[in-house]
């Protein structure tokens, strides 16, 4: 026997998701870099009327390049409550959460670059 959907703790999970984009935008300087870098790419996006299979792989790239940015985040600030003081095994999960996100941003700048050089290049003759 199912149980009925609970709209009230759907919501809730919302606001808190919400509550954690905002934390993240707010007070995490990677994470702006990186919706900066959304942006200007949606941008280019539009300038260079991209096909709907191209702003697919954007919109994807860019999803997951934020979402490993809030998983980074919250592996970060969960090792610094558990260790607050320095410990060699917490620096090397903070690294390699790091080193995730540092893979996901080179991999969504070559795929960004597989979409956009070509656009350029025929664009401005080169």
């Amino acid at each position: 026997m199912s149980r009925p959907i609970n709209i009230g703790k759907a919501l809730r999970s919302f606001r808190y998701a919400g509550a954690g984009l905002y934390a993240l935008f707010r007070h995490e300087n990677n994470a702006r870099i990186h919706l900066i870098a959304a942006l200007l790419t949606v941008a280019a996006g539009i300038f260079f009327n991209i096909s709907s299979t191209e702003w697919v792989l954007v919109v994807i790239l860019i999803g997951l390049v934020w979402s490993a940015e809030a998983i980074n985040t919250s592996l970060e600030k969960l090792a610094d409550v558990v260790s607050p003081e320095y410990h060699p095994a917490i620096k090397t999960v903070k690294d390699l959460a790091a080193a995730g996100v540092l893979i996901l941003a080179i991999t969504a700048v070559v795929g960004g670059a597989i979409i956009f050089i070509p656009k350029v290049c025929l664009q401005f003759n080169f």
